[in-house]
C-alpha cells in the first residue's frame, strides 16, 4: 500500500533544512486570488501531474476535508508547505516569499504548472529531473518512513517476481548473521511485507 505523507496539515510542517524567508523580506503579491481559488488551482495542478494524497500544511485552521477555511484571519506566519505522493515518491513544495497564505499557495501551484510545461515544451525526461529536486525531506520532528520500493530499490509498480528477487538479494547482506544490522533487517522485512501487500492489491 502507498504510504501517505507523514506530516501535519496544521500547524505548519516546514520542510527540514529549507531556509525561511525573514518576515521583513516578504512581499505582497498581486495574484488577486482567494484561499478557495488558490486551493482549487493547486489541487488541479497536483492532480494533473499525477499527484495523490495531497496535504496542505499551514498555520490556517482546516475544515474536515483538510482544506483551509476561506474566512479566517491571516496568521503571523504565512508559509505553506505542500506534500503529496507522485509515482511512489513523496514530494514537497514550500513557499513563504509572500505575506499571505493564499498567495504562497498560488505561487506553489504556478511553480508546479511551470514544471509541467517543461513536458509540453521540452521532454518528459527534463520534467522528471526538475521534479526530482522536490522529493520530500522530513518535516521538523517528523520521520518520513522509507517506502518499500525505495528500500527494495524497485519501481512502485514492480511485479511480485521482481519483489521476491530483490528481497532475496538484499536479505543476503542485511541479515545480522551476515554482517547486517538489526535495524536494516527489520526495515527490509517490513518493506517486503508491504511490497507483498501492494503486489496483491495490484492484481
Amino acid at each position: 500500500m502507498l504510504e501517505r505523507p507523514t506530516v501535519t496539515a496544521y500547524p505548519l510542517s516546514w520542510p527540514s533544512g529549507l531556509p525561511r524567508t525573514e518576515p521583513h523580506r516578504r512581499s505582497r503579491a498581486a495574484f488577486k486570488q482567494s484561499i478557495k481559488s488558490a486551493t482549487d488551482f493547486l489541487q488541479g495542478e497536483v492532480r494533473r501531474m499525477g499527484g495523490m494524497y495531497l496535504v496542505i500544511s499551514s498555520e490556517m485552521e482546516l475544515r474536515r476535508d483538510g482544506l483551509p477555511y476561506a474566512q479566517q484571519k491571516q496568521p503571523a506566519d504565512p508559509g505553506v508547505a505542500v506534500y503529496f505522493l507522485r509515482r511512489g515518491k513523496q514530494m514537497t513544495f514550500a513557499c513563504d516569499r509572500w505575506d499571505r497564505v493564499h498567495d504562497n499557495l498560488y505561487a506553489i501551484a504556478k511553480t508546479i504548472e511551470a514544471i509541467r510545461g517543461i513536458e509540453r515544451w521540452g521532454s518528459s525526461d527534463m520534467m522528471e529531473r526538475a521534479f526530482a529536486a522536490f522529493e520530500a525531506l522530513p518535516a521538523p520532528g517528523k520521520a518520513v518512513k522509507a517506502a518499500w520500493w525505495e528500500i527494495l530499490e524497485l519501481d512502485a509498480s514492480a511485479p511480485r517476481s521482481k519483489i521476491d528477487a530483490a528481497y532475496r538479494e538484499k536479505a543476503k547482506r542485511a541479515h545480522p548473521d551476515r554482517g547486517g544490522s538489526r535495524e536494516e533487517w527489520d526495515a527490509l522485512s517490513r518493506a517486503y511485507d508491504d511490497a507483498k501487500g501492494a503486489s496483491y492489491d495490484q492484481r
